[in-house]
């Protein structure tokens, strides 16, 4: 049976489909991997059908509860990742977490960010008592200690939070434009970008592990 991770967070522009995609064409390069858009926007799929050369894992789009439901039926993949929409009563993002094994859930440092989501974990993730980690996105490089700070605070609040963060490239928007993960791409920073997502992945295996 396929692990899932479902991506969420209530807001948009947080950094979920590139954690989604660069997330899954990591795994993907050990593991048979579905990348799942329940996303009205579509972001994830319009990043994938820009791909030339693929990105190592297969996509569907899909956004109908009833078939989401069945998630935990697909035994052809090794992981399944979830990218969701920024709606966090949405029939489609509570369907999936029904099913999920374990939560991603990006979110840029600064305070208003973060208090949107310290909600969302309490109301939203901690009751349903799924292995979760907050992820810290779109990291300013000039400003590092403002993200240390936060997970600092996350984690007073008990609140998991991966170790690693994301830091902010125009890689990212790069790669998306070239239909590419940013461990497939070549130009400035493309590695700085592939190794934020690298450590990430780590991290989630060994909460596996454990």
């Amino acid at each position: 049976m396929a692990k899932i991770i479902v991506i969420l967070n209530g807001k948009g522009g947080v950094g979920k489909t590139t954690t989604a995609v660069n997330l899954a064409a990591t795994f993907a390069e050990d593991s048979q991997v579905l990348l799942v858009d329940t996303d009205i926007q579509a972001s994830a799929s319009w990043w994938f059908k820009r791909s030339q050369q693929g990105m190592g894992f297969d996509l569907s789009f899909e956004k109908d509860p009833t078939l989401l439901s069945q998630l935990r039926r697909i035994t052809s993949y090794d992981l399944v990742i979830v990218d969701t929409p920024p709606a966090l009563h949405s029939s489609a993002l509570l369907t999936v977490v029904k099913s999920a094994d374990y939560l991603v859930l990006p979110s840029p440092p600064a305070p208003m960010d973060l208090t949107v989501l310290v909600e969302t974990v309490k109301s939203v993730v901690k009751p349903t008592g799924i292995p979760h980690r907050v992820l810290l996105t779109k990291v300013d490089t000039r400003c590092l200690g403002e993200a240390i700070e936060a997970q600092n605070t996350l984690i007073k609040l008990g609140i998991p939070t991966c170790h690693a963060f994301i830091r902010m490239y125009k890689a990212h928007e790069r790669a998306a434009l070239e239909g590419v993960a940013v461990s497939q791409w070549r130009g400035k920073n493309a590695r700085e970008a592939e190794s934020d997502y690298r450590r990430v992945a780590d991290e989630i295996q060994r909460d596996w592990r454990n």
